[in-house]
């Protein structure tokens, strides 16, 4: 059986999150429903996070173990026009046998973007967090390096028995015009 990696991408708006819920609108959701479509029986799919309702994803990895008779690149094409457009596949590959998205991830990356101005676009509003007020990036910033650290995350952990002492790699503030990027990565 192979082991298919996907890279995915989605808009969270209208998400109940990844994981699937029954009676909810999920991410893996409508991936295994397109996957099921394709091989006739239901596959389940396994990423590399959950997000929670609302959040959005870019370059996500998940995995899959199958045996379709599709290349790689029919497979994209397939699982796209079966994915709703809020869900976009832009990768996919064979992946080792061993190979699970979640367990095998090395570290996750998270984004939080601000939108300091009067104003935001309508075209933004869904993916930003619009602060009109003045803001002190300077000390934003410094309170950013002290969490580029390890430290032990028990308290955010639902499941106690998993690895809660992680390493925070990055933990950066960054300015471009209105728009201030905060960027955490952890193992």
């Amino acid at each position: 059986m192979r082991v298919i990696r996907l890279t995915v991408g989605y808009d969270g708006t209208d998400f109940c999150g990844w994981q699937r819920q029954p009676g909810s609108r999920t991410v893996q959701g409508e991936l295994e429903a397109a996957l099921a479509k394709l091989a006739g029986k239901r596959i389940p799919a396994v990423g590399a996070g959950r997000t929670d309702a609302g959040v959005h994803a870019q370059g996500q990895v998940a995995s899959f173990r199958a045996e379709l008779r599709l290349e790689d690149d029919e497979l994209l094409r397939a699982l796209n026009a079966l994915l709703p457009g809020d869900v976009r596949v832009s990768a996919v590959g064979r992946a080792p046998a061993g190979f699970d998205a979640r367990k095998s991830a090395r570290s996750k990356i998270y984004r939080y973007r601000i939108f300091n101005a009067p104003q935001v676009s309508p075209f933004l509003f869904r993916y930003v967090l619009h602060w009109p007020g003045p803001l002190d990036l300077e000390r934003m910033a410094e309170a950013a390096q002290l969490f580029e650290r390890k430290a032990d995350f028990t308290s955010f952990s639902s499941n106690r028995l998993l690895h809660p002492v992680r390493q925070v790699m990055r933990s950066e503030l960054k300015k471009k015009g209105r728009e201030i990027t905060y960027t955490i990565e952890a193992d």
